[in-house]
Protein backbone atom coordinates (compact mmCIF):
# COMPACT_ATOMS: atom_id res chain seq x y z
CA UNK A 1 0.00 0.00 0.00
CA UNK A 2 2.97 2.65 0.80
CA UNK A 3 4.38 1.63 -2.76
CA UNK A 4 1.15 2.89 -4.37
CA UNK A 5 0.88 5.65 -2.13
CA UNK A 6 4.85 6.54 -3.04
CA UNK A 7 3.74 6.02 -6.79
CA UNK A 8 0.84 8.11 -6.51
CA UNK A 9 2.85 11.24 -4.68
CA UNK A 10 5.14 10.73 -7.49
CA UNK A 11 2.73 11.40 -10.45
CA UNK A 12 0.89 14.30 -8.62
CA UNK A 13 4.67 16.06 -7.81
CA UNK A 14 5.80 15.17 -11.78
CA UNK A 15 2.28 17.56 -12.69
CA UNK A 16 3.01 20.45 -10.27
CA UNK A 17 6.55 20.24 -12.13
CA UNK A 18 5.37 19.91 -15.55
CA UNK A 19 2.40 22.91 -14.81
CA UNK A 20 4.81 25.96 -13.47
CA UNK A 21 7.06 25.38 -16.55
CA UNK A 22 7.52 28.33 -18.45
CA UNK A 23 5.88 28.61 -21.87
CA UNK A 24 2.70 26.55 -22.02
CA UNK A 25 0.46 25.96 -24.94
CA UNK A 26 -2.31 23.93 -25.55
CA UNK A 27 -0.05 21.13 -25.69
CA UNK A 28 1.35 21.75 -22.58
CA UNK A 29 -2.75 21.49 -20.98
CA UNK A 30 -3.13 18.74 -22.49
CA UNK A 31 -0.16 16.58 -21.15
CA UNK A 32 -1.00 17.93 -17.91
CA UNK A 33 -4.33 16.96 -18.35
CA UNK A 34 -3.66 13.43 -19.47
CA UNK A 35 -1.25 12.64 -16.75
CA UNK A 36 -4.22 14.00 -14.03
CA UNK A 37 -6.36 11.23 -15.91
CA UNK A 38 -3.86 8.75 -15.20
CA UNK A 39 -3.05 9.54 -11.80
CA UNK A 40 -6.44 9.43 -10.89
CA UNK A 41 -7.53 6.58 -12.81
CA UNK A 42 -4.24 4.82 -10.57
CA UNK A 43 -5.71 6.60 -7.28
CA UNK A 44 -8.98 5.04 -8.19
CA UNK A 45 -7.69 1.39 -9.10
CA UNK A 46 -5.96 1.23 -5.96
CA UNK A 47 -8.78 1.82 -3.97
CA UNK A 48 -11.19 -0.56 -6.16
CA UNK A 49 -13.04 2.06 -7.70
CA UNK A 50 -14.03 3.05 -10.94
CA UNK A 51 -12.04 5.30 -12.71
CA UNK A 52 -13.25 8.84 -12.63
CA UNK A 53 -14.83 10.75 -15.70
CA UNK A 54 -13.97 14.03 -16.22
CA UNK A 55 -17.63 16.10 -15.85
CA UNK A 56 -17.35 20.16 -17.38
CA UNK A 57 -18.18 22.37 -14.50
CA UNK A 58 -21.38 24.42 -15.17
CA UNK A 59 -22.31 27.35 -12.93
CA UNK A 60 -25.31 25.64 -11.77
CA UNK A 61 -24.40 22.18 -10.97
CA UNK A 62 -24.56 21.15 -7.03
CA UNK A 63 -21.44 19.86 -5.92
CA UNK A 64 -21.27 16.80 -2.71
CA UNK A 65 -17.92 17.60 -1.99
CA UNK A 66 -16.92 15.41 0.89
CA UNK A 67 -12.82 15.46 0.45
CA UNK A 68 -10.98 16.43 -1.98
CA UNK A 69 -8.25 14.44 -3.60
CA UNK A 70 -6.58 16.47 -5.94
CA UNK A 71 -6.28 19.74 -7.95
CA UNK A 72 -4.22 20.44 -10.45
CA UNK A 73 -1.54 23.19 -10.04
CA UNK A 74 -1.71 26.47 -11.98
CA UNK A 75 -0.32 26.65 -15.44
CA UNK A 76 2.09 29.89 -16.43
CA UNK A 77 -0.34 31.27 -19.03
CA UNK A 78 -0.97 34.97 -19.33
CA UNK A 79 -4.97 33.91 -19.98
CA UNK A 80 -7.65 31.42 -18.95
CA UNK A 81 -6.50 27.59 -18.85
CA UNK A 82 -8.05 24.35 -17.74
CA UNK A 83 -7.84 23.01 -14.40
CA UNK A 84 -9.02 19.69 -12.45
CA UNK A 85 -10.46 18.64 -9.07
CA UNK A 86 -10.54 14.86 -8.45
CA UNK A 87 -12.63 14.37 -5.47
CA UNK A 88 -14.95 12.03 -3.12
CA UNK A 89 -18.59 12.62 -2.60
CA UNK A 90 -20.69 11.51 0.22
CA UNK A 91 -21.08 8.36 -0.83
CA UNK A 92 -17.40 7.74 -1.48
CA UNK A 93 -17.88 7.89 -5.40
CA UNK A 94 -14.47 9.56 -6.74
CA UNK A 95 -15.52 12.37 -9.61
CA UNK A 96 -13.20 14.43 -11.20
CA UNK A 97 -14.62 18.36 -12.46
CA UNK A 98 -12.97 20.27 -15.25
CA UNK A 99 -13.40 24.25 -14.58
CA UNK A 100 -12.00 27.15 -16.44
CA UNK A 101 -8.71 29.56 -14.10
CA UNK A 102 -6.55 32.47 -15.00
CA UNK A 103 -3.37 31.36 -15.13
CA UNK A 104 -0.21 32.87 -13.52
CA UNK A 105 1.00 35.26 -15.44
CA UNK A 106 3.64 37.95 -14.73
CA UNK A 107 1.64 40.40 -15.46
CA UNK A 108 -1.06 40.01 -12.80
CA UNK A 109 1.08 39.40 -9.99
CA UNK A 110 0.97 36.16 -9.59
Amino acid sequence: MNRLTGMLGIAILSLSLGARAEGGGDRTFTQLMEQNQKAMALYAANRGKPAPEVQVYRYDMKLDIARVVSVTPPIRACKVVPSRMTYEDSAGNIKTLEYQVMGQCRNNGS
